[in-house]
């Protein structure tokens, strides 16, 4: 039998994944037409880039590596559930994915490379 708590960290793992999947299907478009704008120079590219040097644009590029990695992150979870024997530990993995997740965006916010 299931305790409540694993439930409800499930539910929001599964939600949380699923809203960071959103996330990156709305950022798919811009993306495509950010490459687009390659495909007409250099000087074109150039100009989109400048025009996307904005702190709330360094702020939106933050939170898509964020998404990414904590749907990548919660992915894998997924994954451990559909191919592992018996039930993974949904309060330690959550966070732990989370935290994953956080710590890459954070890299990537502080630039380390």
């Amino acid at each position: 039998m299931m305790h409540a708590s694993h439930r409800a960290a499930g539910y929001i793992a599964a939600m949380m994944h699923r809203i960071a999947g959103i996330a990156l299907a709305v950022f798919l478009p811009v993306h495509f037409v950010a490459l687009g704008t390659a495909l007409g120079g250099a000087g074109a590219f150039d100009s989109f880039l400048s025009a996307t040097n904005t702190p709330l644009i360094k702020i939106a590029e933050g939170g898509i590596v964020i998404a990414l990695a904590t749907h990548l992150a919660l992915g894998m979870r997924v994954l451990a559930i559909e191919f592992m024997i018996g039930r993974e530990p949904t309060r330690i993995v959550v966070p732990v994915c989370l935290a994953a997740a956080f710590a890459v965006g954070l890299l990537f916010a502080l630039n380390v490379q």
